[in-house]
């Protein structure tokens, strides 16, 4: 039987499918079905809480100019579930996608396993990426860590744990302590461990899985890194150490070369026809770097804002740390089923706001900054709503 792209998006987001259920059993399961095709990559394994979609995009950009086939496996995706697995910066074709969604969901329905939307696409990525030997698996986690279906991998080239804080607390745990340890769950036996910050429990992991942890201070120089903001030297910096640790035959002038061709679409991106600012900022964390990055380089700026939120998220903290009394501020309510009301929103601020609606027409060239931020899931309405083009 011959399926479509548009097949498997109707799969994935099925009512049975699309949740989350942390746990490596199922995914375990399934891929000793389809014979391990892990254990056959080599892979560089991102976790934490902000910027590791970055990071990844960084190391794929130098592994890929250095001659290399890399794997990239990232979430979420802005309009199509194939950004999420390509190869060398191309996507996995539409075809072949739904060829790989429902042969995993075949075979797993041929052994009651009830695998979750992620599980499905993690065990799909695997097997393509081994189908197609690539030398290097540049590897996102979705949720944590420990539990998250991207750790069945045994071992990595090195693991690589970003900057974190509070964010899916009801999964993950209410301190950063807690945070950390799930994150803390992608180090692996004998295999280094690249982080940012220096917490307690990374060291004692580490001690305990006999890996060596470098602790990395972001003093890096990010002039030929495409991507832009202050928040990108941390990232820059840990991208730079692994590529050192792992890679040290790598030139710089490719390093160099590397870094001009990143792209990681609506992270401080900005949109010059429409003098648009499009950030995938989410949480607490996200949006003060946001704020920082736009006193930096816009300060002088009216600034209009397009946000929305998940209900899930801390938005009252996010709304309070963003906006100003001079801004002008739409409030965005999204299609997802968790999507805060622009009256949730309006109701933990003073700021008195608009919501914005679908026959809304705005004019972003009237002199005013647009900023687009407080939820990824957001984008591809507005931007297809404003004829808004990211890529």
């Amino acid at each position: 039987m011959t399926y479509t792209y548009q097949d498997s998006v109707k799969l994935l987001t099925s009512a049975g499918k699309f949740r989350i259920s942390l746990g490596l059993d199922r995914i375990s399961k399934i891929l000793t079905i389809l014979g391990n095709p892990q254990d056959k990559l080599d892979c560089i394994h991102v976790a934490g809480t902000n910027g590791k979609g970055s990071v990844c995009a960084i190391l794929s950009a130098i592994l890929s100019t250095s001659g290399k086939k890399v794997g990239l496996y990232t979430s979420p995706h802005l309009f199509k579930y194939t950004e999420r697995i390509q190869i060398n910066n191309e996507q996995i074709p539409d075809n072949i996608f739904a060829q790989y969604i429902f042969e995993v969901l075949n075979i797993a329905e041929q052994n009651s396993i009830d695998l979750t939307e992620f599980e499905i696409l993690t065990a799909a990525m695997f097997k393509y990426f081994a189908d197609n030997n690539v030398d290097v698996v540049v590897l996102e986690t979705g949720l944590g860590g420990r539990f998250d279906a991207t750790n069945v991998i045994k071992k990595n080239l090195c693991s690589i744990i970003t900057h974190i804080d509070f964010d899916h607390t009801e999964r993950l745990g209410n301190t950063l302590d807690k945070i950390a340890y799930e994150k803390a769950g992608i180090i692996k036996p004998n295999c280094p461990c690249i982080v940012f910050e220096g917490r307690e429990v990374y060291h004692d992991v580490a001690d305990k899985e006999n890996a060596m942890l470098t602790v990395i201070a972001p003093f890096v120089n990010t002039e030929n890194l495409a991507l832009k903001g202050l928040h990108q030297q941390e990232n820059l910096s840990l991208a730079l150490a692994a590529i050192e640790m792992i890679f040290p035959e790598i030139s710089q002038s490719t390093i160099d070369d590397g870094l001009k061709q990143v792209k990681h679409p609506c992270r401080f991106q900005y949109i010059q026809d429409k003098n648009l600012i499009i950030d995938g900022a989410h949480n607490p964390n996200g949006i003060a770097a946001l704020k920082q990055n736009l006193d930096f380089y816009y300060p002088n700026e009216q600034r209009r804002f397009i946000f929305g939120c998940l209900k899930n998220k801390d938005y009252k903290q996010m709304i309070n740390t963003l906006f100003e009394n001079r801004d002008e501020v739409l409030f965005y309510h999204f299609n997802h089923a968790n999507s805060c009301e622009a009256k949730e929103l309006q109701a933990v601020t003073n700021i008195n706001a608009t919501e914005l609606t679908p026959n809304m027409t705005i004019n972003f060239n009237d002199g005013k900054l647009n900023i687009i931020c407080g939820s990824l899931y957001m984008i591809s309405e507005l931007a297809e709503n404003f004829n808004i083009d990211i890529f």
